[in-house]
């Protein structure tokens, strides 16, 4: 069988609620007994073919399964941090609940125990992760899970705490509306 039939049916059975982001080291199961080049070229095919779309370096997306609910920048954040402490905050859940008054568009910022970074995700925008050294029971009644989004998200309180903490601007904050969800 050819190995972009057998990629496609093992992602087939791969698929889940909520799982359409696939690490390379994920498709490489697939496909064991390839060398490394031959592998590269059959994601490259099946990228060329739209069985796969790149998210960014090293994690892709198996569009038949995607329901299409603009939350692969999440889950992808989700996956990419996968060991370490990971949370939605700073501007992202300062939008979402309503209390800053501009949709950051296609850029999603999250506190991490890793290091600081913005990666990069083309169509589907990018993730910043801002260190944080707050350990997990530090903040545990301040985070409630989000599993659309497969991340833990910071109260209103947290955000503007991590907003100040990281030195962001609070221009945009609409304290009236702050004041409500307290």
């Amino acid at each position: 069988m050819q190995p972009i039939k057998i990629l496609s049916r093992a992602l087939v059975s791969l698929v889940g609620p909520g799982q359409a982001l696939f690490s390379l080291a994920d498709l490489r199961a697939t496909l064991p007994e390839h060398a490394s080049g031959a592998f590269r070229a059959v994601i490259m095919r099946a990228e060329r073919e739209g069985l796969l779309t790149r998210v960014c370096r090293g994690l892709y997306r198996y569009p038949a399964a995607d329901g299409g609910d603009g939350l692969i920048i999440y889950q992808a954040a989700a996956r990419l941090r996968a060991g370490a402490f990971n949370y939605i905050s700073l501007e992202s859940a300062l939008s979402d609940a309503g209390v800053i008054s501009q949709i950051p568009m296609n850029h999603i910022t999250l506190m991490s125990s890793g290091r600081t970074a913005t990666i990069a995700c083309g169509q589907f925008g990018s993730i910043e992760f801002v260190h944080t050294k707050k350990r997990p029971n530090e903040l545990a009644d301040q985070l409630i899970y989000d599993a659309r989004c497969h991340l833990w998200r910071a109260s209103v309180a947290l955000a503007l705490r991590d907003m100040t903490a990281a030195r962001r601007t609070l221009d945009l904050v609409d304290w009236e509306a702050v004041g409500d969800t307290l």
